[in-house]
């Protein structure tokens, strides 16, 4: 299944309390539960302003869908194309 970035636009975010961040998580959680299985929330990086996020999923449509029953804003949805890392400079022997 394709793997997404979603950049969320929340003001003040960095600043949200660990139960403010939980019951974020647990209603991400539980709208996904409800969606099934072709889509699956990984991680997410919290900066100041925003939240990213990395999806697994079906298609973008479950990322929106996922965002307007939780209520949570979906600024800008890209889909990975591939991953580079340190080991991607290594040449092929």
């Amino acid at each position: 299944m394709p793997k997404f970035v979603i950049e969320r636009e929340i003001p003040g975010a960095g600043s949200m309390s660990p139960e403010q961040l939980r019951a974020i998580s647990q209603k991400s959680c539980s709208v996904l539960q409800n969606l099934g299985p072709q889509i699956q929330w990984l991680h997410s990086y919290v900066t100041d302003d925003k939240i990213y996020c990395i999806y697994i999923a079906a298609n973008e449509q479950l990322i929106r869908e996922h965002a307007s029953q939780g209520g949570f804003p979906a600024n800008r949805i890209s889909e990975v194309k591939t991953v580079i890392d340190p080991t991607t400079a290594e040449s092929a022997a």
